[in-house]
């Protein structure tokens, strides 16, 4: 299976939208498309640290199921915003709860430069709980905050923040 990056920075599946983005409509330029394309092999859709266009993208902290079907299953968040939904194209793909929209319940943004992670109400009529709070506006996550979404419940470990953060991997 294969994942495609448009130009615009979406990623989206190959196999279910070929060479046009779902998001924003554009077609990958067939000359370079390869270069935009992104294996994956592992049925966990686990991501090199660095894209095909040379962007570092290392896990900066999972989510957990401790509740839910999914019982027991990590998610891998990246910096930048984690789109959480049922559909294949999001993010974090949460399979098996029907009561999780299937676009975009919640978000998860990790913000490298003030080392934060935020957890964010999503655009879908699903809410999303954050320590029992419905969560109308973006909300801090702190480690082992317990995030409900549908019939789940998720907790939040991060590896970096305070006290750690990968470094670019460019020459400053």
């Amino acid at each position: 299976m294969g994942l495609n990056r448009c130009v615009n920075g979406h990623m989206f599946s190959a196999r279910k939208y070929g060479d046009t983005c779902p998001y924003c409509n554009t077609e990958l330029d067939k000359a370079n498309a390869r270069d935009r394309r992104i294996l994956v092999d592992d049925p966990d859709k686990t991501m090199p640290l660095t894209t095909s266009n040379g962007e570092f993208d290392p896990v900066v902290g999972w989510i957990v199921c401790i509740e839910g079907p999914q019982y027991g299953k990590d998610y891998k968040i990246k910096a930048g915003k984690n789109f959480i939904g049922r559909a294949d194209n999001m993010h974090i793909q949460i399979i098996g709860d029907n009561a999780i929209s299937r676009i975009n319940h919640a978000a998860i943004s990790y913000d490298r430069k003030n080392r934060t992670a935020y957890l964010l109400p999503g655009d879908s009529s699903g809410l999303a709980y954050h320590n029992n709070e419905a969560v109308y506006t973006p909300v801090e996550l702190q480690a082992f905050s317990i995030i409900e979404m549908g019939n789940s419940k998720f907790i939040f470990i991060p590896l970096c923040g305070e006290h750690f953060e990968w470094e670019s991997g460019e020459e400053e």
